[in-house]
């Protein structure tokens, strides 16, 4: 357990010495922090305009991204619209993640056959075009936040599946 402490620790300050590394991770903080304190932040209500006397207003003091054609504060919508983008891509991890460490891992250790043909599979996958394949399933399953996940998640695996095969090569 001391060792893997020890590990830890070095990996940490290797990535706490890397200046862009240590920017991503604290606008990656950042953004997860808008999300999680949304109703904090948000100045107005993202879903109640006023049609009569803020509609379509160019950004202002008040309204610092202006409001959209409904009345409703942008600047608003992009902060709870974080939620939802939160929301989306931990489950896209949490099904893309999976999906690509077994295939992955089983291509890279069986190698032969097995790899080939999962590696074709795979290369297959890349060819769609990530737009037809979201056009196919919106078809399918209707627009919703549940069909862009599944669409992410069907397709993030690939990446995740070649970067493991090549590290077990």
């Amino acid at each position: 357990r001391q060792a893997s402490l020890g590990r830890a620790y070095g990996a940490w300050r290797t990535f706490a010495r890397n200046r862009l590394a240590m920017l991503g991770l604290l606008i990656v903080i950042g953004l997860v922090l808008i999300a999680v304190f949304a109703d904090v932040l948000s100045p107005y209500s993202p879903f109640v305009g006023d049609l009569r006397t803020t509609r379509l207003l160019p950004p202002s003091a008040v309204h610092w991204f202006g409001t959209d054609d409904q009345g409703r504060d942008i600047l608003s919508r992009l902060i709870f619209g974080s939620r939802i983008t939160l929301f989306v891509v931990i489950l896209v991890a949490i099904l893309a993640a999976p999906i690509g460490l077994a295939v992955g891992t089983i291509a890279g250790y069986s190698g032969g056959l097995l790899d080939a043909a999962l590696m074709r599979i795979t290369d297959i996958f890349l060819a769609i075009p990530y737009i037809i394949l979201a056009i196919a399933v919106a078809t399918i399953f209707g627009q919703s936040v549940n069909s862009v996940i599944l669409v992410l998640g069907l397709t993030g695996w690939l990446g995740i599946a070649r970067i493991v095969r090549a590290s077990f090569l």
